[in-house]
């Protein structure tokens, strides 16, 4: 039986806006991978709950559709980030991870880029900063909830992941980030897993990832690796 698959978006998107509308279930349907697609709380067709409290803990949503044998999973940004915590928790549940669009970031206690996006959000950032500005975009689209993806950034505050967290994620990891990306570079989070290897994206940035060739590339040739 062929390994499942497990794909989790990033903020602002959903399993259908970035995943299937990048055409990447159907390459992992071509290679006949069996996909279980993942709307975070508050994204979405999942629920969308105005209140921070509700986001304290992201990977149910995930650990809901988990079935018993370990799966293959892909996650993109806050995603990816939600996949390796859950991970962390729960190395078992994993035979391979793709995290896409994570880096540096997951070491930072810095909070200024969430203040910029949140002011934006408001309606009262900086109308020059255009990363600020993407994220209103994204926050914007169709079937988007404002409040509550504003919500998902005022949640309880989990940390920056440490070396022991990080030991218990044994699992082959790809770490696949753009040379462009405000989260990267992934040097450091991929030399901290056990078992992780690195690809640098080029002339890619964050919000281009999910669509991007050599993300796309670099992560159907690391799951094939998994059959």
């Amino acid at each position: 039986m062929t390994t499942p698959v497990v794909l989790v978006h990033g903020w602002g998107g959903s399993f259908r806006t970035t995943w299937q509308k990048s055409g990447f279930t159907a390459l992992l349907e071509d290679a006949e991978r069996p996909v279980i697609g993942v709307d975070l709380l508050g994204h979405g067709e999942a629920p969308k709950p105005h209140d921070p409290e509700a986001y304290a803990d992201l990977t149910t949503r995930i650990v809901d559709v988990l079935p018993d044998e370990p799966v293959d999973a892909v996650g993109f940004s806050l995603g990816a980030i939600t996949l390796l915590r859950l991970a962390c928790s729960q190395p078992h549940r994993f035979n391979r991870l793709v995290l896409a669009g994570i880096g540096e970031n997951v070491f930072s206690t810095d909070n200024t880029g969430t203040d910029k996006i949140l002011a934006a959000l408001d309606g009262t950032g900086d109308p020059d900063d255009n990363v600020s500005r993407l994220f209103v975009q994204y926050a914007d689209q169709p079937g988007n909830d404002r409040l509550a993806l504003a919500a998902v950034m005022r949640r309880p505050p989990s940390g920056p992941f440490t070396p022991d967290q990080l030991a218990a994620v044994t699992c082959p990891t790809l770490v696949a980030i753009g040379d462009l990306d405000f989260a990267g570079p992934g040097d450091r989070l991929a030399a901290a897993l056990a078992n992780a290897q690195l690809a640098t994206l080029r002339k890619v940035d964050h919000f281009a990832t999910p669509e991007a060739f050599a993300f796309i590339d670099a992560a159907l040739e690391f799951l094939d690796a998994a059959g």
